[in-house]
């Protein structure tokens, strides 16, 4: 069990809803993911009409838990404003921050998103940060009251996995109370193993998903290795060493010597 603001979930597998080569395949691969929380572009919705309301139609069959994102902004302004039409929309505090500062990468602006999730969490909104791997800019985000962050692999859509995994395993260490969860560049299932394996609460899937020749696959295979990867750490992983070590002890192992 994983708990969001006081939302308890047992999957630990969250999923964006765009790039589907359909609605029905998107609501398919939502269904064998098992994720219980979509997350949903405020932009997307805000611009109304027909398509909008059968999106939001096939969102509310799933039964699952809405969380809007800030996608697209750029400013300290842009994302607050954006973060308050998603209240309206969706009559939930809860919001995944995004200002991004580079157009190629999409790296965050850790400046303006530290100053937004400031003003956000003051105006009563439970903040989903999306940032970098950067320890100093998560302490920060947690003393203006982020109880879940979320940290990126590696570029959105890059598909590259953890490319810091010693800056991610520290943030675990230096923020044991704190619900941290991988979202972006998971690329393969064994990435988001691995990310739980390092003690992350959950992982942040779209790409990888959506645009997989089998989407509906592709969601059941990442559901299999978010539970290996959360019952691995669980069960505690064998620490690396830097010698053999032979499974079979030879220490008081009797010897046979041919007596002929």
């Amino acid at each position: 069990m994983v708990s969001f603001y006081g939302r308890d979930c047992t999957s630990r597998m969250m999923v964006g809803t765009a790039l589907y080569p359909s609605p029905a395949i998107m609501q398919q691969a939502i269904r064998a993911s098992g994720a219980e929380i979509v997350t949903v572009s405020v932009r997307r919705e805000s611009a109304g009409g027909g398509t909008g309301r059968q999106f939001w139609s096939l969102i509310e069959e799933l039964g699952v838990a809405v969380l809007p994102n800030t996608a697209g902004c750029r400013t300290v302004r842009d994302a607050v404003t954006t973060a308050r039409l998603a209240r309206e929309l969706f009559d939930t505090p809860w919001i995944k921050l995004e200002v991004i500062a580079d157009d190629e990468t999409l790296q965050p602006d850790v400046i303006g998103l530290v100053a937004a999730a400031d003003e956000l969490v003051r105006d009563g909104f439970e903040v989903f940060p999306y940032t970098t791997e950067d320890l100093g800019v998560a302490m920060r985000l947690a003393d203006v009251g982020c109880r879940v962050i979320m940290p990126w692999a590696s570029p959105i859509g890059s598909a590259r996995g953890i490319t810091n995994r010693k800056a991610l395993e520290l943030m675990r260490q230096r923020l044991p109370d704190v619900t941290l969860v991988v979202d972006a560049g998971l690329g393969a299932p064994s990435h988001a193993a691995e990310a739980l394996e390092i003690g992350f609460d959950a992982v942040l899937l779209n790409t990888a998903i959506a645009k997989a020749a089998d989407p509906v696959a592709m969601a059941k295979a990442f559901r299999l290795a978010v539970e290996a990867g959360y019952t691995a750490h669980a069960a505690g992983l064998m620490a690396p060493r830097d010698f053999a070590s032979p499974s079979t002890p030879v220490v008081g192992t009797p010897f046979w010597h041919d007596l002929s």
